[in-house]
């Protein structure tokens, strides 16, 4: 196979730094020639114009520079060629660190301690051990394993609910429809790591967030979503953390990115926001993986990390 140019695509951040690094193995363009550039076969992409790869005749992958993929199935001109997802040890020490960073803090009561501080009280609550506290993680790909995996260490007790059987040593796993609602009643801090989908958006809802388990030893159910933002209704966890339903929540995602500065989210003293930077796509590290899956390809081997089409990630 002839190397061929790779199209690098992105919108919302400056693409500099990746085609810098692309260009040390290979010719980077950010537009293509035509609608029917024959040089382009990659493309590396985040958010890509509607149509712009769906007459690239000689396109064989493409990869997304972030973790999700959502933003490739809206396009309604994708063509029908492989799609790699973003499988990178430093991304999944990100997560990890802002999956464990936030339990930790709604475990050991931060916002009461902020509260205090500005109060200047001086009050010990009482303190449960992690054991007693049991994180459920919505979602147990690598990310979500990853996570599991640290915060067994430190003691918490761990479930874990994916749309298919995936079992983990020392988890507490639950698969499916059928095992939705007992993953949640056995669950004081919900963290959400899943895939936007056709069949995930909107999930993280009233009803949902209804069935957690509230009499526990946080004093209230707690919900943390590290994954994308339309899977959560922003309306609905303002009303379950008004109504007591839930007792705080992080939120790196949201329905609408920035999030705007209208939003009560901003402003609530139960919730905790960060900008969409739980895991911030790194070039340094995610480059040298795309270039090294180019070039073994070009050789006959198989992609890793592929997209499962038809589930969506």
């Amino acid at each position: 196979m002839e190397k061929g140019r790779v199209l690098l695509a992105v919108t919302g951040f400056h693409p500099q730094r990746w085609r810098e690094l692309l260009s040390a193995e290979r010719e980077v363009v950010l537009e293509p020639d035509g609608a029917s550039d024959p040089s382009i076969t990659y493309a590396v992409v985040w958010k890509q114009k509607p149509n712009l790869l769906s007459s690239l005749p000689n396109l064989r992958a493409i990869f997304s520079i972030g973790a999700g993929v959502d933003h490739i199935f809206a396009d309604p001109g994708l063509p029908d060629v492989p799609i790699v997802k973003v499988v990178a040890d430093n991304l999944t020490q990100y997560m990890t660190e802002y999956v464990v960073w936030r339990v930790l803090d709604h475990h050991r009561q931060g916002m009461l301690y902020q509260a205090q501080q500005k109060k200047k009280t001086w009050h010990e609550p009482p303190q449960r051990p992690a054991g007693d506290i049991s994180v459920g993680i919505m979602g147990l790909g690598n990310l979500g394993r990853a996570a599991a995996s640290v915060l067994l260490s430190l003691g918490f007790a761990v479930n874990g609910w994916s749309r298919t059987e995936r079992p983990m040593k020392g988890v507490s796993t639950y698969a499916g429809e059928a095992g939705l609602i007992p993953f949640l009643n056995a669950t004081d801090i919900l963290v959400v790591l899943l895939p936007l989908t056709a069949r995930t958006q909107g999930i993280v809802n009233y009803s949902l967030l209804k069935e957690l388990r509230r009499r526990n030893g946080l004093g209230g159910a707690v919900l943390i979503n590290a994954g994308r933002g339309r899977l959560q209704k922003d309306a609905d966890i303002l009303r379950a953390l008004d109504d007591g339903t839930l007792k705080e929540a992080s939120l790196d995602v949201f329905e609408v990115e920035p999030l705007p500065r209208t939003s009560p989210l901003w402003a609530h003293p139960k919730v905790f926001v960060t900008p969409h930077a739980a895991a911030t796509s790194d070039p340094v590290h995610l480059v040298p993986i795309m270039l090294r899956q180019m070039a073994a390809y070009e050789r006959g081997e198989k992609l890793d990390n592929l997209v499962d089409r038809e589930a969506g990630y």
